[in-house]
């Protein structure tokens, strides 16, 4: 008895002297304040060392790295610490002793610290993980899911994806448990972060139900929290889903956050904001703002390059200069990835600046070997749009591009590897190349057919054996891209998917062997037409040009339906096909349209709200609510502004349809008293240039003078007031007589050969016409002025002709199908064809 008493009383002091160290352990662990400093306690106590222990340090060790900026990290120091290789072992060996909570952050703070993701270390962690979070129960034979706490659940998703196994079984279970658990879900970050995991997995109805769930809890979260927004715009990105209600809410968020965000966080956002082609002025010109206050700031390669991708694009050309002198400065210290961040910033502002151009590349140069397939293609890409001079590199590049050909496997890879090659000069192509992309050509979607298609065109262009080797390689190749196009509009099923394929697709190929079958496809499936992708299939046919009264109407039908569901932004694109193909819809289609945007004027976009009002009024309507919100000196004010954040291209387009709605308004509208202010903007369009004329309307103005009974009866390239440019004009008095001009204008020929208008161009010249006289304008219509699957006229061509008649003219208007037809292939019936179109127009 006593000696049990003595072991008793023996093992109560060994247990209180264990509890004693593992306290004293913890409380050194607790105090750290350094890497070395862990590292140090760890290497005095690695037999006392717990699992607690262990989590604690290495938990610190990444909340040390964490806190750093991240040029200034020190991961692979750490890593190389022979204490490291203690918490590493440890870890291994305690993986059982790990509660849910520590084993996954354990394996989240060990891939922090650059722990290879094949490491036994990081595969057992992922191992035990995978136990506790999906287990079946061979009595019941039904899959268990454990009580993971829905924060470590998160966790463990982000370490996943980490390791590239979004697509994984596991992460597959992880959506199931996400969308059984999701409105127990309250924590915005744990929500957003999850989200973004599962994105590639989601189906529609769980897509939907995060969506609403996102919705609610950015409502009740912090709003200075910018990350939980800016996951879920990642989080629609991965998605390809544009949720307009979802976005403008982050959107409100991240505008308040503005004065919070760094250079690199204004860049992440502006670049998923552009791939869901999402604009919003308040937001650009705030970041523009923003990102000007950082410029001092931002004297590190990290820092700058994230603030000149970000705002070198809408700068103005004094800042855009002063970037680019800091850039040239900073050029030795940049990596390789942001030398490929730079250079491709450069090629978005066309640059011309040779000396950053030359110090950029030769950074690249130097980091060749690290880049991957995708962005050695973007570099060639960069380096080949900004015109740099330098074959030898170029010759490197494509034998690099060439060699990541031959051995990819990936379609998407494949094609961009292709497209680039295709811009590179090259006589002969290897016949691996061709046989690597005719392998992959048939998991191809029509997109990267299309790419495909436009790549090889080019190389039998380019390739002298083509006109002797036939059939060519390049026919077999364009015949399984052709089949392959085929079979993939044939057997889809989808619309959605169709739409997503369809989205930038365009060019030669397309037009001539799909675009057919891609009618037949989506009127095929037009029972799956709905509110949420009329917009997208709207924005589908006006960019083909291509007139289809089926699905028009069917369009019209459920936008007249379902108005109220359509965002209101969405609006213009719905409307767009018919005011541009100039398609009558149903009666109420517009109204119902116009009555959807009125109550939101002021939330538009300034460039969209002009688009819209444009083609409407291309449509011949004119909203007067909508009309005097665009023609008032705020709104202008600040169109201008936004206008200097937009590219070249939507900025000229911009101001280009402010114009015609601006004379499509002082026309057709005088009782709105709108001013006509353009004419300036309109005599620097004229001085740009002169625009050469085809064949045929240099045989019409011979035919005319013969039919007129004199060239001085006919004026070429006739400016009207408000600047419409009329290619013949001709003036008949009361009698039908044709009035000659006093000044005669003739066709000048330029020293390169080719034929101009004349001066008269440049002038507003408007002869008094004789007492009841009338003035006829000659319109000749080539095939832009018409449907591509029709004679169709289109909507712009209409408008022109109603501005022309309200300017007091009479318009021939002669279509080039009907001047180049069979018909008309004689001098004297060419000459029929112009007095019946002229003067018999007049006859009584």
């Amino acid at each position: 008895m006593l000696r049990l008493r003595c072991v008793n009383s023996f093992l109560r002091r060994l247990l209180h002297r264990e509890t004693v160290n593992r306290h004293q352990v913890l409380e050194q662990l607790r105090v750290c304040s350094a890497e070395d400093q862990v590292f140090d306690v760890v290497g005095k106590n690695k037999a006392k060392l717990t699992v607690s222990h262990v989590s604690w340090a290495v938990g610190m060790l990444w909340k040390f790295q964490k806190e750093k900026p991240q040029m200034l990290r020190t991961v692979e120091l750490l890593k190389s610490h022979p204490q490291f290789l203690t918490l590493r072992v440890l870890a291994e060996n305690k993986i059982n002793l790990m509660d849910d909570f520590m084993l996954v952050d354990m394996l989240y703070s060990f891939l922090r610290l650059n722990v290879d993701p094949h490491d036994s270390l990081v595969q057992q962690l992922v191992s035990e993980a995978w136990l506790r979070v999906d287990r079946y129960d061979y009595f019941t034979q039904m899959w268990i899911f454990c009580r993971f706490p829905m924060a470590s659940l998160s966790k463990f998703a982000i370490c996943l994806s980490d390791q590239h196994l979004q697509h994984s079984p596991l992460m597959g279970h992880i959506a199931r448990i996400v969308g059984q658990r999701l409105s127990s879900i309250d924590d915005a970050r744990i929500l957003t972060t999850l989200m973004i995991s599962v994105s590639s997995l989601v189906s529609p109805r769980l897509r939907d139900a995060l969506i609403s769930r996102a919705d609610h809890l950015l409502d009740t979260m912090d709003p200075s929290n910018y990350n939980n927004p800016r996951r879920v715009v990642q989080f629609l990105r991965n998605i390809r889903y544009s949720h307009r209600p979802l976005l403008e809410k982050c959107n409100e968020i991240l505008l308040c956050n503005i004065p919070r965000l760094d250079a690199e966080n204004i860049s992440i956002i502006m670049g998923l904001y552009q791939s869901l082609q999402f604009n919003n002025c308040d937001f650009r010109l705030a970041v523009k703002q923003r990102l000007i206050e950082l410029v001092d700031s931002s004297t590190d390669p990290f820092s700058f390059t994230k603030l000149f991708v970000a705002l070198a694009p809408m700068a103005s050309q004094e800042i855009r200069e002063g970037l680019e002198n800091t850039a040239l400065l900073l050029a030795d210290e940049l990596n390789a990835q942001q030398a490929l961040a730079v250079a491709e910033a450069l090629e978005e502002i066309e640059s011309r600046n040779l000396s950053l151009l030359n110090k950029i590349a030769s950074v690249i140069k130097r980091n060749l070997h690290v880049y991957k397939p995708v962005e050695v293609a973007r570099i060639t890409q960069a380096l080949f749009l900004l015109q740099y001079q330098n074959p030898e590199f170029f010759t490197k590049l494509r034998n690099i591009l060439i060699n990541f050909l031959q051995r990819s496997v990936f379609p998407y890879e494949v094609t961009m590897l292709t497209r680039v090659l295709s811009m590179l000069a090259c006589p002969r192509l290897d016949e691996g190349v061709i046989s690597r992309v005719e392998a992959v050509v048939t998991q191809c979607n029509l997109n990267d057919l299309n790419t495909i298609s436009f790549a090889v065109a080019k190389w039998m262009r380019n390739d002298p054996s083509y006109r002797h080797n036939t059939p060519s390689k390049y026919v077999r190749l364009l015949q399984t891209v052709n089949r392959c196009g085929h079979e993939r509009l044939q057997t889809a099923d989808r619309l959605d998917l169709v739409l997503e394929e369809l989205k930038y697709i365009s060019g030669e190929w397309f037009e001539e062997m799909l675009v057919e079958e891609t009618m037949v496809t989506l009127q095929r499936m037009m029972d799956q037409i709905n509110w949420t992708n009329v917009p997208e299939l709207a924005l589908f046919l006006t960019r083909i040009n291509h007139v289809c009264p089926p699905l028009m109407d069917r369009i019209a039908s459920v936008a007249i339906k379902d108005i109220d569901k359509i965002h209101h932004s969405a609006t213009y694109a719905t409307l767009l096909p018919f005011s541009v193909l100039n398609y009558d819809p149903a009666e109420e289609f517009y109204d119902v349209c116009i009555q959807r945007i009125t109550p939101h004027i002021s939330s538009f976009d300034p460039h969209l709200l002009v688009l819209l009002a444009y083609s409407l009024a291309v449509a011949d309507c004119f909203p007067e609510e909508l009309v005097r919100e665009i023609f008032c000196i705020d709104f202008l004010g600040k169109l201008d502004a936004q206008l200097e954040t937009l590219p070249d291209a939507l900025n000229m387009r911009t101001r280009l349809r402010l114009m015609e709605l601006n004379r499509a308004v002082c026309l057709e509208c005088p009782e709105f008293q709108v001013p006509w202010f353009h004419e300036r903007y309109c005599q620097q369009l004229q001085k740009k240039g002169n625009g050469t004329i085809s064949p045929a309307q240099q045989q019409i103005h011979k035919m005319l003078g013969e039919v007129l009974g004199g060239i001085n009866c006919v004026r070429v390239a006739v400016v009207t007031p408000y600047f419409y440019t009329v290619d013949f004009e001709c003036i008949l008095d009361k009698r039908l007589q044709p009035v000659p001009y006093s000044e005669p204008s003739t066709l000048q020929i330029s020293d390169r050969g080719k034929v101009h208008w004349g001066t008269s161009s440049l002038k507003n010249t408007r002869d008094e016409l004789p007492p009841g006289a009338q003035r006829v304008a000659v319109d000749f219509l080539d095939s832009k002025s018409f449907c591509k699957n029709s004679h169709h006229m289109k909507g712009e061509t209409l408008m022109r002709k109603r501005h022309l008649e309200i300017l007091g003219y009479l318009v021939v208007q002669i279509p080039h199908f009907e001047w180049n037809s069979m018909e008309l292939s004689t001098q004297d019936a060419w000459k029929e064809y112009l007095k019946e179109k002229i003067f018999g127009e007049l006859s009584p």
